[in-house]
């Protein structure tokens, strides 16, 4: 129930179709044509580099949780 009432106010609070256009729109203004680009690859850049991160530390903890064999 209570997990329910919160996705519910989470899909509220996301942005319609609407909210986009004016949302792309003030990046538009914002940045320009020119700049999009290079704020994309750096957001690009910046998520890769968060998914690398992430993996390193599951496959270290991974490795520590692991049972050791009685041969090593």
């Amino acid at each position: 129930m209570i997990f329910s009432q919160s996705l519910s106010a989470i899909f509220l609070a996301m942005p319609g179709g609407t909210e986009w256009i004016f949302i792309l729109l003030a990046v538009v203004l914002l940045f320009g044509g020119k700049k999009i680009p290079e704020l994309m690859k750096g957001i690009g850049k910046g998520v890769r580099d968060f998914n690398d991160a992430k993996t390193t530390v599951k496959n270290d903890i991974e490795g520590v949780m692991k049972p050791k064999s009685p041969t090593e």
